[in-house]
């Protein structure tokens, strides 16, 4: 077996070299795996006793077009998700785009002409800046009156309690916290993290809304921020939560008043909740989020294989081979943009859709600077499937998630070295045993 192993990946591009040290590096990680699994089936459980406490059926899987009135299937997911994550509400929509059409919604449907919105941990996505209004943009926040602060984490990447309690005033309304890492090198908070941050945060005002952007976290730990104050919890359903299957779609839990806001701003104000045609895609919102611990436990396996092999190489990860995880997103730095490129080459090249595509940089809308992006997925954009991408600037660090299966996780993580080696930009170095 091992050598039919061998030479199935030798058929795939991937020379003996770069099998054995994979191999070994592999090895070593069948205690983290299988911790990994232990928090899955919990997840799984918690998935499927919410599907049957809400009697999903048959008819359920069914859609509607048009208005999308008493589309009891559309009604039944958003009771599903609002049991998973412990919440009032939940807003599940095919109308929403993607995440950071999530993000915007939510913001905007709770925020008014002369409230405050801080972020306390720092700067958010590139793609949130023009909807606040950092960098100017038709429709932001700033347009409607709406002011933004935010304050840097402190050098160790915790939060600056002393630095936030002082950028409260009493225009405070929202506080913005973003769970994962974004384009940066930061740590991705952990869900207890987030807690003791909305706690402090309510213990001056417990008026401020507290919402938590929670892309790329769902799944990853046994709760989530809903579980632990969280006002409202913001995610993509091409993430975590579509389980791979979700072809559009975004979702907002959380108190019933910041999620009905949502309705009303999503289609009109007198129509909220009562429409949104979900056109035949039930079923896959449903399967998806059935899917989406044992999928997301793949990706979590994928990200910390590649943090303990680049790591191995030499070069900087976040997080590390040997931290805890919060989300399924691993940084790898190189300070070299062709070895980012390179990398982000074998991903594409390891991918079932348009891997004979090579990816290159280009000014994708929402970013500042240059971007490339290698992702070869079933739904275009889908970054639970293998992706990954990177700003092209210093430091020069690609950012890899995603992979529907653990073993095409590993592939593609094996790829990308191959390509490295192929351009003579790295040099294998076995482990040492």
């Amino acid at each position: 077996m091992q050598n039919q192993l061998t030479n199935a990946y030798e058929s795939m591009g991937i020379s003996q070299e770069v099998f054995m040290l994979c191999q070994q590096i592999e090895e070593t990680l069948q205690d983290r795996f299988a911790e990994i699994d232990k928090i899955t089936e919990c997840n799984q459980l918690k998935v499927l006793s919410a599907f049957q406490k809400h009697q999903v059926g048959e008819a359920h899987l069914l859609g509607t077009t048009g208005y999308g009135y008493n589309d009891l299937g559309r009604e039944t997911l958003e009771k599903v998700y609002a049991e998973i994550f412990g919440t009032e509400a939940a807003l599940v929509r095919a109308q929403i785009t993607c995440g950071t059409h999530a993000l915007a919604l939510a913001l905007s449907a709770n925020l008014r002409p002369g409230d405050e919105l801080i972020s306390p941990v720092g700067k958010p996505y590139d793609t949130m800046e023009e909807i606040i209004g950092i960098r100017p943009s038709v429709g932001s926040l700033a347009e409607y009156g709406v002011t933004y602060k935010q304050v840097e984490l402190l050098e160790d990447g915790t939060f600056d309690y002393e630095g936030i309690k002082n950028a409260i005033s009493d225009k405070t309304k929202m506080m913005t916290i973003q769970r994962s890492k974004g384009y940066l090198t930061r740590p991705t908070f952990s869900v207890k993290q987030i807690g003791e941050l909305i706690a402090f945060i309510k213990d001056i005002n417990p008026n401020i809304i507290c919402m938590v952007d929670n892309c790329y976290g769902e799944f990853v730990e046994l709760s989530e921020p809903s579980n632990v104050g969280a006002d409202m919890v913001v995610g993509s359903l091409i993430k975590n939560p579509g389980g791979g299957l979700a072809p559009i779609g975004g979702y907002i839990c959380g108190t019933k008043e910041c999620v009905e806001n949502a309705y009303y701003r999503l289609t009109a104000p007198g129509l909220g909740a009562e429409v949104g045609a979900t056109l035949g895609i039930n079923k896959e919102f449903f399967q998806g989020l059935f899917n989406a611990p044992q999928v997301v436990a793949g990706a979590l396996k994928g990200a910390i294989f590649a943090a303990n092999l680049y790591e191995h190489l030499g070069f900087d990860c976040t997080p590390n081979a040997t931290e805890s995880r919060h989300d399924i997103i691993q940084a790898v730095t190189f300070h070299d943009p062709d070895k980012v490129i390179a990398f982000c080459e074998g991903i594409q090249y390891a991918a079932p859709i348009d891997s004979h595509v090579t990816p290159t940089p280009w000014p994708m809308p929402g970013y500042n600077c240059d971007v490339i992006m290698a992702a070869g997925a079933f739904i275009s954009g889908a970054s639970i499937e293998l992706s990954a991408d990177a700003p092209m600037h210093e430091p020069y660090t690609v950012y890899f998630q995603g992979g529907l299966s653990y073993h095409h996780a590993k592939f593609g993580i094996m790829k990308s070295l191959a390509q490295l080696e192929k351009k003579g930009l790295i040099t294998i170095k076995e482990r040492n045993s």
